[in-house]
């Protein structure tokens, strides 16, 4: 696999930015759900690859040869993996996501129920 570059990295985070973007346009809702619902999966959403991509940055960090072993540095890894475990507990958003699906279904169930009477 080819290293990832800054560049690729900066194109994901820009797309991103787009999603926001048209999603402040106020767009449906389902559309709106379904644009979202890759981002906070609960195996491979944002927060868990965004923890586990600290994680690894912590890792090598700490493993790297050239880097010297110090008090700040210890610090600087703790940070690190305590904003991973912060990131890891937002997995729980796609709860969120299948309960905001719930709501809009029963909407679009109660608002077909009114047009028939």
């Amino acid at each position: 696999m080819p290293a990832p570059t800054p560049d690729t990295l900066r194109t994901l985070t820009e797309a991103l930015s787009d999603v926001t973007e048209y999603l402040r346009e106020n767009p449906d809702p389902a559309e709106a759900l379904a644009l979202v619902e890759p981002l906070l999966d609960e195996y491979t959403g944002l927060p868990v690859q965004l923890a586990d991509t600290l994680r690894a940055l912590a890792r090598t960090i700490q493993e790297h040869h050239a880097i010297p072993r110090t008090a700040h540095l210890n610090h600087l890894i703790a940070e690190l993996r305590s904003a991973a475990w912060e990131q890891t507990d937002q997995h729980a958003l796609h709860y969120v996501l299948d309960e905001l699906h719930a709501l809009h279904d029963d909407a679009q169930i109660e608002q077909g129920w009114s047009r028939c009477r």
